[in-house]
């Protein structure tokens, strides 16, 4: 045992070392952590204080988790080895308290060690742990605007002076078919007519070039262009992704905002905001509906999600995906930062904290992905809201009418209201997970939907049992789903089009199911194999309309279910086992009908409606009358505004319905959100609430909310947040990604990535000078115009031996970068070309697949599509996008993956490249559509040459390239020869 004097007696030893013979002192070396303290950590303590085990909270093998101290908060005290826990415990006399338990104890050389260590500061080397000040990265700086002089463009002066700095000469400006060429892909991704390149070079006006300028930045086809761009950040596509990579059909609205909003300039911090809480900080608006689908963008997993419940540990893993989801697109996209990268521990590079990832986790923590339906007119969501109101008004009114009559009716309507409920309420049998089979949803009432019980063989059938749902949905309860208009039908046939016994229509007039007793319905001793139930009118849900129903029950005359457990097919259904599936209709399993018979309860219910009537007297009940007219009518009114609803999908607060749990129907109650150690959702620690990332100056991280604040006021100040003046981040980032695609390399190029192992910008005093002219002006249009309009960027693309000496990449840009054309411009540019490109905008993406299989797990076949199918031939923006199959053509493009975020595009050369625009179906097809149009330009295989050239590249061949492609043409046809067009490094290239 170490007693505290022998302690103080070792560590006098080790400082003083007298040589024998001598007086002279040998004063010992400065404690190293990696040499002295770091070994006896890893003999004594980390087993117990590790990665695997933090016993007390206290983790002594990283720098950040042992200074904080574990659960006493002073384990170790620099400067102060005497007030340290650790010391403390090393050299309790106590058996019970001194570490490490029941293990040979530190000697006393080590601990002598340790307090030198501690008492010379606890020097730490940084090991990533803990956050440097972020003062002292270049990208958490404060923007900073320098003066430049006012005859020259901004651009100019800071890239010259760089150009000047490395002893580089800039080059000449580009010939005006070059920056016409360029200016088109750039701005709006398709080639300039024929007609606009001589109208440019022949205009010698010095605004012609200002003027294409602008006129391109109206078009709206710079919506399209620049909305591709951002749909590669943002990780968008229109299925799922993972195992079971169904469609998304409602995804589009919002790539249709992004297009809508960057044609209309709109203010780049209202961009970002809508996209994070457009629902909360714009309310009414389409845009601040349709921008939510950012948060919904990327892959999505069906199973963990649909059917797998959160309570079990897969359902939590692919929860904690989701929300990583969202905070590592919303970071990732609008700060450049890999904020990610702290869901196990504290960033090793960046100063963010795995408490600060997990804030920005509670900040999403009731958002699930979901299709919503709203009106696509703000005028009629607007009326649609004063329709709703009236309704809320009248309803509230009628039960405080229904209420004071209650009170004045007194105890005999007490009585039968009680037996009422007595009645109508379910047995004390527990209702049965499998609730039944649910119907796909429907915007509107009349979509018919049927489900039918295949018997097996023909039956000779007594009577058919529908059994209604129970589900607490927005309080429905009993009846959950039952239709309100329907048939029961028998037949041996199962498409039912031949020999149909109806056997039961309530299609003339609305059902009134109390909701809570079956519906039976003679069968007459017909025969069928078939039993059919089809609703013409749906059950109300919130904005939507469905089917679903508890069991069907077919019933012989010796009073056998000859449909238990027997095969069901639907029109569509909803599969989220347990609670919902079409096996759940004959399983058996149905909740407790009602104590009364349909007949009684009706009895019971007009007694309770004459009491009602007497106690409101003449006037109450001419009120009553009135009050439910006027709710009817509101109804009607609203029923009418059906026609302008649109569903998009979009991440929204989920109502709680189906396997979505945890978030409530009324304004989206958060799950809580535990820090979890190393990523395991089995091991929550400490709970964290909203936040954002701390170590940002000049902003607060910490969201100062209200107790009582609702889910979307967490939404909103993060939105705040990200489009604070004093963000820099925010600004530089998007300031980047502009210049980046002008020039095909960014300014910092690692675009998202802007913390410590990312790249540094080349010209920091310019990409400062951009983000404060997007921050000041918001307008990206105004970005553009500024870049595109200087000289830098209008410079040739061609190189010179002496800067290519000092500057091979081209990181001083004293030249422009020849640029190859991403995926979506080479096909729309064949289109365009072949004179078949269907300008038509917005609306649902088309499909160059066809889907097989669409139940389960889709196959998209695009070798089956028709290359001549003229729905497919619009922009390649509006391309329907799937995860997990691209398409092959635009994949050997190096189009993006739409799984991952992608900040910049690979750019390949490869054979494979020019196989495709050799071969491809839609090059081959299109190919002959180009020689039918330059057929009618010319007489002669020479003439056609020129106007293919025209068409194509922007300018006249060559005599020499005239004659080869013309004979060329002549041997082996036009068509051909317009292949050999689209397959020149010319037409691929921007310039």
């Amino acid at each position: 045992m170490l007693s505290r004097f022998v302690v103080h007696f070792a560590l006098m030893a080790a400082l003083l070392v007298v040589p024998t013979g001598t007086f002279a002192v040998e004063l010992p070396k400065p404690v190293d952590f990696e040499r002295d303290v770091k070994p006896i950590f890893a003999k004594h303590c980390v087993s117990c204080h590790g990665a695997e085990k933090s016993k007390g909270g206290l983790r002594l093998d990283r720098k950040a988790e042992a200074l904080q101290g574990g659960d006493s908060g002073k384990a170790i005290a620099p400067g102060k080895s005497a007030n340290s826990l650790l010391i403390e415990l090393v050299t309790s006399d106590d058996a019970d308290r001194r570490m490490p338990p029941k293990k040979p104890q530190l000697t006393a050389a080590e601990v002598a060690t340790l307090q030198r260590w501690i008492d010379g500061g606890a020097k730490w080397p940084d090991d990533g742990s803990v956050a440097a000040n972020p003062a002292d990265w270049w990208s958490f700086k404060p923007l900073k605007k320098s003066a430049v002089p006012g005859d020259v463009n901004p651009i100019d002066h800071f890239v010259r002076a760089k150009l000047k700095e490395k002893g580089l000469a800039p080059s000449p400006e580009a010939d005006r078919r070059t920056l016409i060429r360029r200016l088109y892909f750039d701005l709006i991704g398709l080639p300039p007519t024929p007609e606009d390149v001589e109208a440019f070079v022949g205009d010698k006006s010095p605004k012609a070039y200002e003027a294409l300028v602008d006129k391109l930045l109206a078009a709206p086809q710079y919506g399209e262009r620049w909305t591709r761009h951002w749909l590669d950040v943002v990780h968008f596509g229109e299925t799922h992704g993972y195992d079971k990579d169904q469609p998304r059909p409602n995804a589009w609205p919002y790539r249709d905002y992004v297009i809508r909003a960057l044609n209309a300039d709109k203010p780049y911090g209202r961009f970002i905001a809508e996209q994070i809480a457009g629902d909360v900080l714009y309310p009414g608006t389409v845009d601040g509906i349709e921008a939510l689908g950012f948060l919904a963008a990327g892959p999505w997993d069906f199973i963990g999600h649909i059917e797998v419940p959160e309570s079990k540990i897969d359902g939590k893993i692919a929860r904690h995906l989701d929300r990583d989801d969202f905070v590592a697109n919303t970071i990732g996209t609008f700060m450049g930062l890999t904020v990610h990268c702290a869901q196990c521990h504290n960033h090793k590079f960046d100063p963010i904290a795995q408490e600060d990832y997990y804030r920005l986790q509670a900040v999403f923590a009731a958002l699930d992905r979901t299709d919503r339906t709203y009106d696509a007119d703000p005028k009629i969501a607007s009326k649609r809201a004063e329709l709703d109101a009236k309704k809320k008004a009248a309803v509230a009114r009628i039960a405080t009418l229904e209420a004071d009559a209650r009170k004045t009716a007194g105890a005999e309507l007490e009585v039968l209201e009680k037996q009422f409920r007595e009645a109508t309420k379910p047995t004390s049998t527990p209702k049965p997970p499998e609730f039944g089979y649910h119907s796909q949803l429907s915007s509107k009432q009349d979509s018919a939907k049927w489900v039918q019980v295949d018997l097996g063989e023909s039956v000779k059938l007594d009577r058919v049992v529908l059994k209604p749902c129970h589900d607490d949905f927005n309080n429905i309860g009993a009846g959950f789903g039952f239709p309100v208009r329907f048939k029961i039908e028998l037949s041996d046939d199962a498409t039912f089009k031949n020999d149909v016994v109806v056997l039961a229509d309530e299609t003339t007039k609305d059902y009134p199911p109390s909701g809570m007793a079956a519906y039976t319905t003679k069968a007459g001793g017909n025969v069928g194999r078939y039993v059919r139930v089809t609703a013409t009118v749906l059950a109300p849900r919130q904005n939507d309309y469905m089917l679903a129903l508890a069991e069907l029950e077919a019933f012989d005359a010796a009073g056998t279910n000859r449909a238990l457990n027997k095969s069901v097919t639907a029109l569509d259904s909803i599969e989220a086992p347990a609670r919902w599936r079409k096996s759940n209709l004959t399983d058996g399993l149905a909740p407790a009908g009602p104590k009364l018979s349909a007949p009684e309860l009706a009895k019971l219910t007009e007694r309770r409606d004459a009491l009602l009537k007497a106690a409101l007297g003449e006037k109450g009940v001419a009120d009553l009358a009135a009050l439910r007219v006027d709710v009817a009518t509101t109804e009607a009114e609203l029923a009418k505004l059906t026609g302008s609803r649109r569903t998009a999908y979009i991440g929204a607060i989920h109502t709680g319905s189906g396997s979505f749990t945890g978030t409530g129907a009324t304004g989206g109650k958060p799950r809580s959100i535990h820090v979890l150690p190393r990523g395991d959702v089995t091991k929550p620690s400490k709970e964290v609430g909203p936040g954002a990332i701390p170590a940002v100056p000049g902003i607060d991280g910490r969201f100062d909310l209200p107790p009582n604040h609702t889910e979307g006021d967490r939404r909103a100040t993060l939105a705040k947040w990200l489009t604070d003046p004093n963000n820099p981040l925010t600004w530089r980032v998007m300031a980047n990604r502009v210049w980046q695609y002008h020039f095909g390399r960014a300014l910092v190029d690692t675009p998202n990535d802007f913390g410590k192992m990312g790249q540094l910008p080349t010209h920091p005093e310019l990409l400062d000078f951009l983000a404060s002219e997007l921050r000041d002006h918001q307008s990206v249009k105004e970005l553009h115009k500024l870049i595109v309009t200087s000289a830098t960027y209008k410079q040739v693309s061609t190189s010179t031996d002496a800067n290519a000496k000092v500057d091979a990449d081209n990181r001083f840009l004293w030249r422009q970068n020849r640029r190859k054309l991403e995926a979506e411009a080479v096909r729309d540019s064949i289109l365009a070309v072949a004179g078949k490109l269907d300008l038509t905008p917005g609306g649902p993406s088309f499909r160059d697949f066809v889907i097989e299989k669409p139940e389960h797990s889709p196959h998209y076949q695009y070798h089956l599509h028709d290359p001549e199918d003229t729905k497919a031939h619009r922009r390649a923006v509006y391309r329907f996008i799937v995860r997990s199959k691209q398409q092959p053509f635009m994949a050997a493009l190096d189009c993006a993956d739409p799984s991952l975020a992608v900040e910049k595009r690979n750019e390949t050369l490869t054979p494979q490249q020019a196989l495709a625009l050799l071969n491809n179906k839609l090059a081959v097809a299109m190919a002959k559509h180009f020689a039918t149009r330059i057929e009618k330009l010319g007489a002669t295989d020479a003439e056609r040459v020129t106007a293919a050239f025209q068409l194509a590249l922007g300018r006249t061949p060559s005599a020499k390239e005239r004659d080869a492609l013309a004979a060329y043409a002549k041997e082996h046809g036009l068509a051909n020869m317009c292949r050999v067009v689209l397959n020149l490094n010319e037409f691929v290239f921007v310039d």
